[in-house]
């Protein structure tokens, strides 16, 4: 499979090199359920990301022939595999290393220096729909990404974002828009209704559509740090209390939105609620994503409240 793919593959390395590049797994970088993430160097200079995925029985097909799709992948907005080592159950994963971290660290930031302002928030989530579209639509495979949230979003030195962590992503062979799956996947708050059951409706590419939906919504609110207005939020389904806030119009104050950027936070949230339709037919694909964000917030309709006991 390497051979096939000639210069196109990404570098393969032995485990013990792996080892060396990180400098024996010194600087932990992050943790996750699929495996630990170490900083490490090239022998040409150049930084990277190694993740050391955990002990794995089954066969290397799968995973190399995800390595080999994601090789192939180049966009701006998505975390670039420069090399990968599989030795039987020791496999390991070489990215490029993005110096600002990931999403989650801001928008979630109790230090308002860390937290990101909103122009450059919503360039952010721009640049994700973008990358969302080039692995729907433009990869010679295409690829259902199926874990998006903040954690997998890195930002590099210029605070550009970039897709990451393909751990659980299923590629589509031919351009068919089901999935058959067995199994839930993703991370709760995340994952599409029709993910876990499909009573919602198949799983496709509008699975990220709702994941990217969720993730909008957690920019807009999960910023505002204002833990004496959300009292009750716990107890109630986060994007049902951005709805409600949303139509009463406290809903941005709740969320520290000046006058300025009114017009920003609005749109994000009209996006992220039309993202999170329960069912995959009400939402809109990434591309007509990308078409909403270059519309005047005056040309986008209120989506429908969600109901999932009557839509059932």
């Amino acid at each position: 499979m390497i051979a096939s793919h000639g210069s196109l593959a990404p570098e393969r390395y032995k485990y013990s090199e792996v080892i060396k590049i990180t400098s024996s797994r010194e600087n932990q970088l992050g943790e996750g359920g699929y495996g630990v993430v170490f900083k490490g160097r090239l022998s040409n200079g150049c930084l990277v990301a190694v993740k050391f995925l955990h002990d794995c029985k089954e066969s290397g097909d799968e995973f190399v022939n995800e390595v080999m799709s994601i090789g192939r992948t180049s966009h701006i907005n998505v975390v670039s595999l420069f090399g990968f080592s599989l030795e039987g159950s020791k496999r390991a994963l070489i990215y490029e290393f993005m110096p600002n971290s990931s999403l989650d660290k801001y928008i979630y930031s109790e230090n308002p220096k860390e937290i990101l302002g909103w122009e450059r928030l919503y360039v952010i989530a721009i640049g994700i729909a973008r990358g969302l579209e080039y692995l729907h639509h433009s990869c010679n495979t295409r690829i259902v990404h199926f874990d998006i949230k903040p954690q997998n979003i890195l930002l590099d030195k210029d605070f550009s974002p970039k897709i990451a962590d393909f751990g659980l992503a299923k590629l589509c062979h031919t351009k068919e828009s089901k999935l058959s799956m067995t199994g839930a996947r993703g991370t709760i708050g995340f994952i599409a209704p029709e993910v876990y059951s499909r009573t919602f409706g198949v799983v496709s590419i509008k699975s990220d559509v709702y994941s990217y939906g969720m993730m909008l919504l957690e920019m807009v609110g999960g910023r505002k740090n204002v833990k004496s207005t959300v009292t009750k939020s716990s107890e109630q389904y986060f994007p049902d209390w951005i709805y409600d806030h949303f139509e009463k119009e406290d809903g941005l104050q709740a969320c520290e939105v000046t006058s300025g950027v009114e017009d920003i936070a609005k749109k994000m949230t009209l996006i992220g609620l039309w993202c999170i339709q329960v069912l995959p037919m009400h939402r809109p694909s990434i591309t007509n994503v990308l078409e909403m964000f270059e519309r005047s917030l005056d040309a986008l309709d209120m989506p429908p409240k969600q109901n999932f006991s009557e839509l059932l």
